[in-house]
């Protein structure tokens, strides 16, 4: 029981190292097309584009911050024909978190299911059945 409980602060101490944060996204509206943009300070250059966003915080997604990416769905829009939305996804730690609850769980059912077979082969099969009482 100890191994397992070392193993289990060793893999929360893997999950605070690798957690980062969630990825902030920024929705805009215009008349009633949409579009997402990332709010990314890791956004990748490209030759021909340039990063829509510098800051990774949602009081960056405004209506002016959409209007300023000169979007095509924006073209000859105002601030009020814009609508925003932040939202963020799910980080890495949360998707490790999930998965190894579901892994542990399905783990332990099996060793329980396993357990069951070996503590049957063990007795050889007595017990089994019914016995008759009071002859």
């Amino acid at each position: 029981m100890a191994r397992l409980t070392q193993l289990f602060f060793l893999l929360a101490l893997i999950l605070t190292v690798l957690a980062s944060s969630p990825p902030s996204f920024c929705k805009c509206t215009c008349f009633t097309n949409s579009t997402i943009i990332p709010l990314s300070s890791s956004n990748s250059q490209s030759s021909h584009t340039e990063p829509r966003s510098q800051s990774t915080s949602c009081s960056a997604c405004k209506k002016s911050f959409c209007l300023e990416q000169r979007l095509p769905i924006c073209k000859d829009a105002e601030e009020k024909d814009v609508f925003t939305m932040c939202f963020q996804r799910d980080s890495r730690k949360d998707q490790i978190v999930v998965l190894s609850f579901i892994a542990g769980t399905v783990g332990l059912l099996g060793w329980a299911a396993v357990r069951k077979v070996l503590e049957r082969r063990k007795r050889g099969g007595e017990g089994e059945g019914y016995t008759a009482v009071g002859r």
